[in-house]
């Protein structure tokens, strides 16, 4: 039961799965939105254009009924006239037309963003399927489209016979108007009609919106499977990560061990703890170039031992700055007092290097204390 229950898909989709889906072309549309945008730019503009519109149609019309008999033979002269004349309906119609294109460029944005996404154009052959066609033809999508189309079907029908029943006497009385009457008799006609139309389209919308973004946010639900599948792809395989942090480790491992032989002491605890310190003219204070406990700080002693790096034994020194400090850093200033006592060893160290007769080499400090809290082995 757990199992079946896990292939359901009862989860929301994550902002990577709307992601993906985005640029697959894949968003929310509403065709009746769309609709409803169109006419409703055109009812609007009409309302506002009406007055010019309707001047200039009658102009139009009167110069294109008005010819005389020399031209009603001549071919080439009413061909010319035509193509005027359809030249001037298309500029006067332009506004139209434009206002039309930015409702179409701006209807995306109000539900699911203009997106393009090359993915949607590339042929895919099994849109062409017979089998998954016939079955879109009876799905519950197609139900819901058949719906829309009958009650925008039966919408249209209702505003035509409102028009005809409210207006039939103006339509009658259309036919013996002069055409400057009856032109304008028939803009607000059909302004009326459009309003009415454009009403009951935005119902359709009001209705169509909402339904188009819950249809498909449940279309893009994910099992918890997936989203488990989908957080370990974003998180990385925990083998890989851990791999690559081992991998880093021993870099900056073998960076670290690389420094030893540079530097001028080697702290110690002396078996589990090491901490190579290197110091000179341009730093301000001492500085930790290699540190490590167990098995690291075993290597860093044999290092050391091989490159004639002295060994220095002070635990609670050594436990202090691996505590306290990280590769790189300078030493703390809570430190400086007994750090300095290790470089004055090491002053000394140099100077019987380079002595000539029988000098005895320097004694290394004894107990060599650190501030309270410093040092994490210390007695409380």
């Amino acid at each position: 039961m757990a199992e079946e229950s896990d292939l359901e898909r009862t989860e929301p989709a994550s902002s990577r799965r709307l992601e993906q889906a985005r640029e697959e072309g894949n968003v929310p549309q509403s065709r009746e939105l769309m609709a409803f945008m169109v006419l409703g730019t055109g009812a609007a503009a009409f309302w506002i254009l009406g007055g010019w519109l309707s001047q200039r149609s009658t102009t139009l019309l009167r110069h294109g009924l008005t010819f005389g008999r020399e031209a009603a033979f001549d071919t080439a002269r009413m061909t010319s006239s035509a193509v005027a004349l359809s030249g001037e309906a298309m500029l006067l119609l332009a506004p139209l037309f434009m206002l039309a294109i930015a409702a179409i460029i701006a209807t995306p944005f109000m539900i699911g963003g203009w997106v393009f996404s090359p993915k949607a154009l590339q042929f895919d052959l099994t849109r062409m399927d017979p089998a998954k066609g016939f079955g879109r033809m009876f799905s519950s999508d197609s139900i819901a489209e058949l719906a829309k189309a009958l009650l925008k079907a039966l919408l249209i029908g209702l505003v035509l016979y409102w028009v005809i029943r409210n207006e039939q006497d103006r339509l009658f009385a259309m036919l013996g108007q002069p055409i400057e009457t009856g032109l304008i008799s028939f803009v607000q006609i059909l302004l009326y009609s459009f309003i009415a139309l454009v009403l009951g389209l935005a119902l359709i919308a009001a209705v169509d919106v909402p339904f188009q973004l819950w249809r498909y946010h449940d279309r893009l639900k994910m099992t918890v499977d997936e989203l488990k599948k989908e957080a370990r792809e974003s998180e990385g395989d925990p083998h890989l990560k851990a791999r690559i942090r081992s991998q880093q480790r021993e870099l900056a491992r073998g960076r670290m061990m690389s420094e030893v032989p540079k530097a001028d002491i080697v702290v110690t605890n002396p078996t589990h703890f090491a901490v190579a310190l290197k110091y000179d003219a341009n730093m301000a204070a001492p500085q930790v170039v290699a540190k490590g406990m167990n098995l690291i700080a075993q290597r860093i002693r044999e290092i050391a031992g091989e490159n004639g790096v002295p060994l220095l034994e002070a635990p609670p020194l050594a436990r202090a700055l691996y505590s306290n400090t990280e590769i790189g850093d300078q030493i703390p200033a809570q430190l400086y007092t007994a750090v300095a006592e290790v470089m004055a060893y090491v002053y000394q160290l140099n100077q019987f290097a380079s002595a000539t007769g029988s000098v005895l080499p320097p004694e290394p400090p004894k107990e060599i204390e650190v501030p309270e809290g410093m040092d994490p082995g210390a007695p409380e």
